[in-house]
């Protein structure tokens, strides 16, 4: 199994206002994995074309197995509001039309379950150090957004893999508290259990802060173009398959590089090897 966590940066290029459906389109097909976990997704964004970008890469990956999951409906950094279960498609194709930006499963593997963690983003303003692309910092005071996570139990020929995709919060401390959450709401889902996504946190910190969990990718992936930091992760606890490859990915869109993992022993499902799966989003 192929499996690949991205950023999309809402489709678009870094530091560019828009972005371009067919870079996306070009991004995944250039991936060809089996299971997409992305992060900063848009739905119904004017700056990303109006269009579904989970649908887009859905379509493009030939899965019928996907769900997008509402951060925040509204526009980042315009006016928005905290999405809340009532804004969860039942079927999680975007079947109603209020612009929405979030984070989204897509599966090429049957998916049995789907569930939702939501997780609280910091409550009030709080002091960020950023450092810009001439490497000068300076502290700002920003508002944290809503975080979630979306659970997919996918079926394999070798058994069921729960794998939980997040976009934590970028404020330190605070990450670290909505990670512990995540991994608590795992602890009864079958196993192996892979956690991935943008966790914001650097390179080996997010496998040192969870016992259990092995990190299974160790590749720089943020900024894109010159990567100084691996922000993004691929956790895994349980009887764990090994690790073919890892590779971190350059590709036509974001300012992170989406980061791949593959699995040995975790065998697609063919033909009639496949029981009924609950093809819900």
């Amino acid at each position: 199994m192929r499996l690949a966590t991205f950023n999309l940066l809402s489709g678009r290029v870094m530091n560019e206002e828009s972005g371009d459906p067919e870079n996306l389109r070009k991004a995944v097909r250039l991936l060809d994995v089996d299971v997409l976990a992305m992060q900063e997704v848009d739905r119904h964004q004017a700056r990303s074309g109006g269009v579904d970008q989970t649908a887009i890469v859905a379509e493009e990956m030939g899965a019928e197995c996907w769900r997008f999951v509402p951060a925040l409906v509204g526009t980042p950094g315009q006016k928005w509001r905290a999405a809340g279960p009532q804004d969860e498609e039942v079927d999680g194709r975007g079947s109603h039309e209020p612009a929405a930006y979030g984070i989204a499963i897509v599966s090429r593997l049957p998916v049995l379950e789907w569930r939702v963690v939501r997780l609280r983003p910091v409550p009030t303003i709080a002091p960020v150090l950023l450092r810009d692309d001439n490497g000068k910092r300076r502290w700002v005071w920003v508002r944290d957004e809503p975080r979630a996570a979306v659970v997919a139990v996918v079926e394999t020929a070798d058994g069921p893999v729960t794998i939980a995709n997040t976009h934590l919060s970028f404020i330190p401390g605070w990450n670290a508290a909505q990670l512990w959450r995540l991994v608590s709401a795992l602890g009864g889902d079958p196993r192996p259990q892979l956690l991935v996504g943008d966790l914001n946190m650097p390179g080996k910190l997010p496998g040192g802060l969870c016992r259990e969990w092995k990190q299974l990718a160790h590749a720089k992936t943020w900024p894109a173009h010159v990567p100084r930091a691996q922000l993004d992760h691929v956790l895994g606890r349980g009887p764990l398959p090994a690790v073919v490859s890892e590779d971190a990915v350059e590709l036509p869109l974001s300012d992170h590089r989406a980061l791949c993992v593959e699995l040995d022993g975790l065998r697609p499902v063919r033909g009639d090897q496949s029981v009924s799966a609950v093809n819900d989003g």
